[in-house]
C-alpha cells in the first residue's frame, strides 16, 4: 500500500483532540491529514494551501481543513496555534436529517462555495463547508480565548475521563462559535438535491463518472439533477463529477507515494493513457508534470520503479 507523506503535524491526542502550534517547517510538502485541522493565525503573514487553494492568512485567519484534504503550511514564518480533533467530535454540529446533511468542505470544489446558501433543513450549511474567516473583533476574542483554554487543559491535565469530557466540552463550544460565524438565505429544492448528489458524488467518484448512476440513486432525472448543478455551481452534473476525481488524483499525486498508473487504477482508468488525456484535460498539464510542480526542490516524487516478481 503506498503511504502518505509524513504529517508535520501532530495527529489528536487521547481523548480525540490535540493542540500545537505551527513551527516553521522549512520548504513543507504537501499532506493529506486523515483529521480535522483548524489553524488560527496568531501573528506574521504567510499563505496555507487547502486542496491546491493558497490562502493569505494574518492575525485573526481561521482555516479548517476536514480529513482528506491536500494542506501544505509552514514555509513563510506564519505563526499560527493548531487544534486537531477526530473526524466523530464534529458531529457536535451534526443535522437532524441524514437526507439532507450538507456535505464538508472537502466535498465540494472551493469555485462552488462563495455565497453558497442554506435553510433551515441544512442548518449552518456554510459554517461546515467553509474552509475560511477573517475574524475581528468579540468573534476574534472569543475564538482566540477558546485556542488559549483548550491548549492550557491539553497541556495540564492527565489522560482520564473527566479530563476527556472537558477538554471535548471546550471543543463542542469552539465548533458552535464557529457556527455561528456564517449567515444565509433560506434555498429551495435544487441546492438540496445538490447537497445530496455530492455526498453520493464522495462515496462514489472512484467506481463511476456516469450523472445517470447518481441520477438513479437520488431517484430523479438527469435533467432536473444537471438542473440542481447549474442553479448552484454554474457547471454540469458531468463537470462537477469530472471536478471531483481530478481533484482526487491531484490529492494522490501530490500527497502519496502512488505512481501515476496507480492513481488512475484507483480512480476508475485502467489504462494510464486514457488517465493521461482525462487529467490533462481537467488539469491543464500531465500527471508527471503536475507532480513535479508540487514538490518543493522541483525534482518530483515519481517512486522508483517497482519490479516485476520472481
Amino acid at each position: 500500500m503506498p503511504l502518505a507523506h509524513t504529517s508535520p503535524l501532530p495527529p489528536p491526542g487521547w481523548a480525540g483532540v490535540g493542540t500545537c502550534a505551527l513551527d516553521v517547517l522549512g520548504r513543507p510538502i504537501p499532506w493529506r491529514p486523515s483529521y480535522h485541522v483548524l489553524m488560527l493565525a496568531t501573528g506574521g503573514h504567510g499563505m496555507v494551501e487547502v486542496d491546491f487553494v493558497r490562502h493569505t492568512c494574518r492575525p485573526g485567519t481561521l482555516l479548517w481543513v476536514r480529513p482528506g484534504q491536500e494542506l501544505r503550511a509552514g514555509e513563510d514564518g506564519l505563526a499560527a496555534s493548531v487544534i486537531t480533533f477526530e473526524s466523530r467530535l464534529a458531529e457536535v454540529v451534526a443535522y437532524e436529517s441524514v437526507d439532507l446533511m450538507p456535505p464538508p468542505l472537502h466535498q465540494i470544489p472551493d469555485q462552488y462555495l462563495p455565497g453558497t446558501p442554506e435553510d433551515r433543513d441544512l442548518k449552518e450549511f456554510e459554517s461546515t463547508s467553509r474552509a475560511r474567516w477573517q475574524l475581528e473583533g468579540e468573534d476574534e476574542d472569543a475564538v482566540i480565548s477558546e485556542f488559549a483554554q483548550l491548549a492550557v487543559d491539553c497541556e495540564r491535565h492527565e489522560a482520564g475521563a473527566l479530563a476527556a469530557e472537558l477538554l471535548r466540552h471546550e471543543l463542542t463550544v469552539l465548533l458552535l462559535r464557529i457556527a455561528l460565524l456564517s449567515r444565509s438565505e433560506p434555498v429551495g429544492a435544487e441546492s438540496r438535491t445538490f447537497a445530496r448528489f455530492i455526498r453520493l458524488l464522495e462515496t462514489g467518484h472512484p467506481n463511476s463518472r456516469r450523472v445517470e448512476d447518481y441520477a438513479d440513486e437520488l431517484t430523479c432525472s438527469v435533467r432536473t439533477l444537471t438542473r440542481a448543478c447549474l442553479a448552484v455551481t454554474g457547471r454540469t452534473a458531468k463537470q462537477v463529477v469530472d471536478d471531483r476525481v481530478a481533484l482526487e488524483a491531484r490529492r494522490l499525486l501530490a500527497c502519496t507515494s502512488m505512481s501515476v498508473a496507480e492513481v488512475g487504477r484507483s480512480l476508475g482508468f485502467p489504462e494510464p493513457t486514457n488517465f493521461g488525456r482525462f487529467f490533462h484535460r481537467e488539469v491543464g498539464t500531465s500527471p508527471g508534470q503536475f507532480r513535479m510542480d508540487t514538490t518543493p526542490d522541483g525534482s518530483g516524487r515519481i517512486p522508483v520503479q517497482r519490479r516485476p516478481p520472481d
